[in-house]
């Protein structure tokens, strides 16, 4: 098993699969409490190196996971985002995660519309879905404006079984009908 060599490019962001030279970056966003507080909360580096493989690991194994965001200008890796679909999880999920100096510059956004066309175009989903933490203003926003519409609370799946989330979600027909 091996990572695919995949490559998705918009106008300011490259979209990959992680590579260790991504986990330093990783590791100091998920020791930031406000960056790390609706993606499974703060973590210490050891903690954070488990995510990171987890992440890996889907890759090599599913063959898809989230991409690692990074920024064309400068060469940073600046967050986490794309298909994720774990055992026992509501549904096939694009989620994201970015680190806070990327927050508000339409990144999540951007991002995120190319990785729901390569997971319906290349993964065959027939739906996505978000799982978002009712007080994470700014992902409910993006939810909203990617097209998806609430469909209702869950509980979420151990080890997050504290959790419970909203979830946004569309098909693709409605994804592919939607105004750009």
């Amino acid at each position: 098993m091996s990572i695919p060599d995949i490559r998705i490019e918009t106008e300011r962001l490259i979209l990959r699969p992680p590579t260790a030279a991504d986990f330093d970056a990783y590791a100091a966003n998920m020791a930031d409490f406000e960056a790390a507080r609706f993606i499974g909360g703060q973590q210490s580096r050891e903690v954070a190196w488990r995510g990171f493989l987890t992440l890996a690991g889907a890759w090599a194994i599913q063959g898809f996971a989230m991409f690692s965001v990074i920024e064309k200008a400068s060469g940073r890796w600046i967050g986490r985002l794309g298909p994720w679909y774990p055992e026992g999880w509501p549904g096939t999920e694009v989620g994201w995660g970015l680190a806070r100096e990327a927050w508000g510059k339409g990144y999540a956004y951007e991002g995120s519309v190319a990785a729901i066309d390569w997971a319906f175009e290349h993964l065959g989903w027939r739906e996505i879905i978000h799982s978002i933490h009712a007080d994470n203003q700014a992902s409910l926003a993006l939810a909203q404006r990617l097209g998806s519409q609430l469909r209702g609370t869950k509980k979420m799946p151990p080890p997050y079984q504290d959790t419970t989330a909203e979830i946004w979600g569309q098909t693709r027909e409605q994804w592919n009908t939607r105004s750009r």
